[in-house]
């Protein structure tokens, strides 16, 4: 992937790449959103052949196309929650049925609604890296008929973070070891890794519930 978007690096190409995918991920989880910020965000450290060496040496730094990435993914992920919540709210029965055929999917939804209601949507930035967890939450704030004044700074809050980890895992993982699988892989699994301690975080409750 990085050699894919090696020629797109330093065009606003990249960012409508990563920007489409970003939106698209609230719908279609598959889509390795996460995966794209980071090659992205390798790919413009560029710290992988002699050039880039010798700019480094000249002092030279990528924080602006840092930043750009940052604000890029974050905008689009703000963005597809809120099309996702809208979409939501408006057939609001429909989805209301989808969501409760699944028991995980209807306690996720329960819990959005208490955390939204006490203030606190500490499970909205928690579900931004869980596998799914995303649709999951903006689909349930809307079929729920949360407020806006409620869902959205949570989401830009999830939007903001996921996307500085991300971002900042393929800098980086770029900067220490070069524009390589290695160092790629390695960011992915980290990212992974992220995920995975959310999705346990989030299940947290069901379990106490259960024991109970």
């Amino acid at each position: 992937m990085v050699e894919s978007l090696g020629p797109l690096s330093g065009t606003p190409w990249v960012y409508v790449i990563v920007g489409l995918s970003v939106v698209l991920d609230v719908f279609v989880p598959i889509l390795p959103s996460g995966v794209l910020v980071i090659t992205a965000a390798t790919t413009a450290a560029g710290t992988g052949t002699a050039a880039d060496v010798a700019s480094s040496v000249r002092g030279e730094n990528h924080l602006p196309e840092m930043l750009s990435l940052v604000l890029c993914a974050a905008t689009a992920s703000v963005l597809g929650d809120m099309v996702a919540y809208r979409l939501a709210w408006r057939g609001g029965d429909r989805f209301d049925r989808a969501i409760g055929r699944s028991r995980r999917l209807a306690a996720a939804q329960e819990r959005l609604g208490a955390a939204l209601t006490r203030g606190g949507g500490g499970i909205v930035v928690l579900a931004r890296f869980a596998p799914a967890g995303r649709s999951v939450v903006s689909l349930g704030a809307g079929v729920a008929h949360r407020t806006v004044r409620e869902f959205l700074p949570w989401s830009a809050l999830a939007g903001l973070v996921w996307a500085a980890y991300s971002v900042s895992l393929g800098y980086f993982g770029g900067h220490w070891l070069g524009t390589s699988w290695i160092s790629g892989a390695l960011s992915v699994f980290a990212l992974f890794v992220a995920g995975s301690v959310a999705a346990f975080l989030m299940r947290r409750p069901e379990r106490r519930a259960a024991a109970h």
